[in-house]
């Protein structure tokens, strides 16, 4: 099916038709088995889990030639370790996560009793970005399929060898009706979200998301949306300048900078300025004492980015701003590698101020009082994570209470996103809605109320005609409910 999606000279029209196709007999797989067991979720699960494992070196090389150049070992930290993972912690609580629960039920409504039912939704569409292909894919899918829906996953066009190896892969080991991989450009993917899903997960820009969610609301569709924005790390009270420096430098250099929640700018000490930018330059030269021909350091995806970002250093340089390299080579054209440049005196009106940077830019931000920081995060988009380092509790809990972002490393950066018994999700422009563990499992299930009436009700008693016993009855239902 993917291969005639990718023709060139498909209409829109036959676009539409084939992928409703391909939704259908997903749906009709649905209809006729709308509440799949344990042991054939388990047995989905053990598929993705086997196909992980044996697609691996394919999708480290995969990866790496859309990126360009990214390494085995990123590819296995960030697509391939957090997927095995989910998919175990998935496999370990899955029974439990599908029972039906005894809820408390108010004495006014006893003898009757309440229980919570978990049940699939349907079919589950995916959207998912070229920067982590396999995670951003594959652990939505994993909490789609245990939660019993059908799945149906749209990958990047700009990560063409991945997607296409995704898609032969899922071929093999699924059936068209139980999860199935459609590829292609902007065309199909426009024609993806527009689809009747029983639920919609998007990770991407939040200016493409807005069109996603404006897609779903034609069909009333649940989405989640995993955005970006604007992440804050903030250099608080306390701070270990060493430690703090090096944590944010890899943070924010994994994958080249090209990741939704790393650091987008760092709030410092006014007076700590000076050597911030030294410490630095030593974590840059400790994580990669080179770049252009280091093998650990990641390309930037494309021309057109790589370019882009060039332009955001121009813009900021033009309005007065100071752009530091913090490494000894420059920019290299050939393997479209950047080094982290810190950009010193962001002004609000400079492109590095506004957009989300997704790659190895880091404007730093002078500051004599927490409470500035905290008023510029709250002026701004609500971010997808946030960042403090210190050793002052009362400033943490000060800087974590009157801010809101989707999710937060104290000490460290990023490590949030891999905790399966936390949820993870943006909130306000950096996106809605949130899954990982369990939370995956309920963002795909329809929590069902139901509540079990008891032959010695007395329901009866507040039927009508209305008279004393009604308002005797009301009364004391009031006072005891």
């Amino acid at each position: 099916m993917s291969a005639v999606l990718n023709t060139p000279s498909l209409q829109r029209p036959e676009i539409e038709q084939a992928l409703r196709a391909a939704f259908d007999r997903l749906r009709a797989g649905f209809e006729a088995e709308r509440d799949p067991g344990h042991a054939l979720r388990m047995d989905r699960l053990n598929r993705v889990e086997d196909m992980i494992k044996r697609m691996s070196p394919a999708m480290i090389q995969a990866i790496s030639a859309d990126f360009g150049h990214r390494s085995a070992q990123v590819t296995q930290l960030s697509d391939i370790t957090p997927v095995l993972l989910s998919l175990r912690h998935t496999q370990r609580h899955l029974r439990g996560w599908m029972k039906t629960r005894r809820m408390p039920t108010s004495l006014i409504y006893r003898p009757g009793y309440n229980r919570l039912m978990r049940q699939a939704l349907g079919v589950v569409g995916i959207v998912s970005p070229w920067n982590y292909p396999g995670m951003l894919a594959l652990t939505p899918a994993i909490a789609a399929l245990a939660a019993g829906n059908r799945v149906m996953i749209k990958p990047s066009e700009i990560g063409p060898r991945f997607s296409e190896l995704l898609r032969e892969q899922v071929a093999q080991r699924f059936g068209a009706d139980e999860m199935v991989v459609v590829t292609g450009d902007a065309d199909l993917g426009r024609a993806f979200v527009s689809l009747p899903f029983d639920h919609l997960l998007f990770t991407g820009s939040t200016a493409v998301g807005r069109q996603v969610a404006m897609a779903a609301a034609a069909n009333l569709t649940p989405v989640t949306l995993e955005l970006g924005g604007k992440s804050p790390a903030i250099l608080g009270a306390g701070f270990d300048l060493e430690r703090s420096v090096l944590r944010l430098a890899a943070g924010k250099l994994l994958n080249a900078g090209q990741t939704c929640i790393a650091p987008d700018y760092v709030a410092v000490p006014r007076s700590r300025i000076d050597d911030f930018v030294a410490a630095m330059r030593r974590a840059h030269q400790r994580l990669y004492p080179t770049v252009a021909s280091n093998p650990d350091y990641t390309s930037i995806t494309t021309e057109r980015h790589y370019r882009r970002l060039l332009a955001l250093l121009d813009d900021a340089r033009s309005q007065g701003a100071q752009t530091v390299n913090l490494h000894a080579e420059g920019p290299s054209d050939a393997t479209r590698k950047l080094p982290l440049h810190l950009v010193l005196g962001a002004g609000e009106g400079m492109r590095v101020m506004q957009e989300e940077l997704f790659g190895p830019i880091l404007p730093v931000l002078a500051y004599d009082h927490i409470d500035e920081v905290i008023a510029h995060v709250n002026r701004h988009d609500r971010p997808l994570a946030l960042y403090w380092f210190g050793t002052d509790a009362a400033e943490r809990e000060r800087v974590l209470r009157q801010t809101l972002a989707g999710g937060v490393t104290v000490n460290d950066t990023l490590w949030h996103i891999v905790q399966e018994d936390l949820p993870f999700g943006g909130v306000g422009a950096s996106g809605m809605g949130a899954y990982h563990g369990e939370w995956g499992f309920r963002t795909f299930s329809k929590e069902t109320g139901v509540y079990h009436q008891s032959r010695l009700s007395g329901s009866a008693l507040l039927f009508p005609p209305y008279g004393v016993v009604f308002e005797k009855l009301s009364g004391l239902i009031r006072r005891i409910g």
